[in-house]
């Protein structure tokens, strides 16, 4: 099983056991053992394929300090919106970083922001959905919701949809704050330390849940449509059976798809809730795709292609295990990660050859970096905020060979289990571990 970093504890009994304080905590693993899976080392003799280069760097804020927080710049309006944990939210210059407007807000950010229109929303760690103007940052509306927010709130029509820690999906009017609506699952005893971003399909909303539950439901009321589980928990202890959908569904057309941790990656028909497939993959860092391939970061870090159609493996990357890579991103035809040391990676989507790299920071990239008009921005954990743009490719110096550098592992066997319809839909490491 992957690596876990930290452990959650919310268990009111543990205080008299271990003498810990009331409330929550955070026990890291101790051990005097080397870890049994260290990161893997950058190559520093591969050649540089494609540049990245960085047109500007800023800091906004202290960072994140390692929690675990859904901070992730959004672009809209022409504008780059950050949000900060200390309370600081910003809108700035994506073309040179000069900040435009600037807002110090009693709230730690822990969530978004999202940006539709003039009004920009991010959840706080306290539970409190804060809406402001995204002109000139002044506030518009707050309201407090159930539970942290981990997860970025999104604006859908003229609704924003927050899904929380407790895996309760909220409702809210865009116009003024107040709540139309909630859903909510009972969650397992042991989760991941986060949330899934509610996304738009159709004409509803898609929502991953802790226990492998993918929900479609209706946007005026909150009703689900369907349900699917995309991974039954399985295993003989809580550790095992964590089947948690913590990286965001990725809607292409009529189907979304979905990965979990401890499970599998699968595709799911939006029209009926069925599985279409799935295979056995553990992921929780994220998934993206293109016309020809999904591309999906598991919980090694290794980076995989697979056939959209039937889930059937293509190549897998494994020179940056351990590296606590992002979720992809493509851009300019290629793919982008970060990773836990402020580097950012370029990879081929065809066969999976490491590109290139630029280090940006020297602290970790938590989230998927941004992409907007061909560039990358990037925010790492101590507050980096930076603007990439993929350059040409590089010329070989002479004499050098590129045969074999940074070369990805090809997978022939698919590893598939096409699921028979009428199985699949039911009725209308993470860095941490909630224990519940």
């Amino acid at each position: 099983m992957p690596h876990i970093a930290r452990l959650y504890v919310c268990i009111g009994f543990l205080v008299a056991a271990v003498g810990l304080l009331p409330g929550c905590g955070a026990l890291s693993w101790l051990s005097s053992e080397k870890d049994p899976n260290p990161p893997s080392a950058i190559d520093k003799n591969l050649p540089q394929q494609v540049q990245l280069d960085i047109l500007w760097k800023t800091r906004i804020g202290k960072g994140t300090d390692e929690r675990h927080l859904r901070l992730v710049p959004a672009i809209a309006n022409g504008r780059l919106y950050m949000a900060d944990p200390g309370g600081k939210i910003a809108a700035l210059s994506p073309r040179d970083g000069r900040v435009l407007w600037e807002r110090k807000t009693d709230f730690q950010f822990s969530g978004g922001p999202d940006v539709a229109g003039d009004l920009l929303v991010a959840g706080s760690t306290n539970g409190v959905l804060l809406a402001l103007s995204s002109g000139n940052g002044s506030q518009r509306w707050r309201t407090q919701l159930g539970g942290e927010i981990l997860s970025i709130p999104r604006i859908i029509n003229d609704l924003v949809v927050v899904h929380t820690i407790d895996d309760t999906v909220y409702g809210v009017d865009l116009g003024d704050g107040s709540e139309r609506w909630r859903f909510s699952y009972p969650a397992p005893v042991l989760t991941l330390h986060g949330s899934s971003t509610p996304v738009a399909a159709g004409e509803g909303i898609i929502v991953g849940f802790s226990g492998g539950k993918l929900v479609y439901l209706e946007p005026e009321q909150g009703a689900p449509v369907w349900e699917a589980t995309v991974t039954p928990p399985r295993g003989r202890s809580e550790l095992d059976r964590i089947a948690d959908i913590d990286a965001d569904p990725f809607v292409v057309g009529d189907i979304v798809y979905v990965a979990t941790y401890n499970g599998d990656l699968a595709a799911v028909d939006i029209t009926s809730g069925t599985i279409l497939w799935r295979r056995e993959l553990s992921a929780h860092a994220g998934l993206t795709a293109d016309q020809n391939a999904l591309y999906v970061t598991d919980s090694d870090d290794n980076l995989w292609s697979a056939d959209p159609r039937d889930g059937a493996g293509r190549w897998r990357q494994e020179a940056l295990a351990h590296r606590r890579l992002t979720a992809p991103a493509l851009v300019s035809s290629v793919l982008a990660v970060g990773d836990f040391d402020g580097y950012v990676h370029l990879i081929s989507p065809r066969d999976g050859r490491l590109l290139g790299y630029e280090r940006i920071a020297k602290d970790r990239i938590g989230h998927r970096p941004v992409v907007a008009n061909s560039m990358l921005y990037v925010y790492a954990n101590d507050g980096t905020l930076a603007a990439l743009r993929v350059g040409a490719a590089a010329r070989p110096a002479p004499g050098a060979s590129l045969s074999g550098a940074g070369a990805a592992t090809k997978v022939s066997a698919p590893n598939t289990e096409i699921i028979p319809a009428q199985n699949s839909a039911q009725g209308p490491v993470p860095d941490a571990i909630d224990i519940r």
